[in-house]
Parts: C-alpha cells; sequence; structure tokens
C-alpha cells in the first residue's frame, strides 16, 4: 500500500508540473496585449488628470496653495 501511495503523490506532482507548463504556454501571448491595455488605461487616466488640473478652478486653488506656502513668514 505505501508504494501505491508514493506512486500516486509522485504522479500528482508530475502531472501539476505538466498543468503549468501547459498554462504558461498557454498564456505567453497575453503579456504583450495585458502591456498594452495597461499603458493605454494609464495614459486615459493622465489625459483625465491634466484635464482637471488644468482647468481654471483647480488651476487658481493650486496658485493659492503656492503663493500661500511662498509668502509664509518664518
Amino acid at each position: 500500500m505505501r508504494r501505491t501511495v508514493r506512486g500516486l503523490v509522485r504522479g500528482c506532482a508530475w502531472a501539476q508540473a505538466r498543468m503549468r507548463a501547459l498554462a504558461a504556454r498557454r498564456d505567453a501571448g497575453m503579456v504583450t496585449s495585458e502591456y498594452a491595455v495597461g499603458i493605454i488605461a494609464a495614459v486615459a487616466f493622465a489625459a483625465v488628470l491634466y484635464k482637471v488640473v488644468t482647468s481654471g478652478q483647480v488651476s487658481e486653488e493650486l496658485q493659492g496653495i503656492v503663493g500661500r506656502a511662498l509668502n509664509v513668514q518664518m
């Protein structure tokens, strides 16, 4: 009985290694598309952030904060 359990454990380890190898090969082409989607999302976020920061109200608030920081008496 002991030999059977060892054989099953070795068989499971081999099967798991084989499944990982197959999964890695199957997903190999997805890396480039995932990077592309990530870059597109980052550019879209940067564009929205740029629009918000350069809007009139936010720009005035940022200038006010910088102005108060520069005029602080020490």
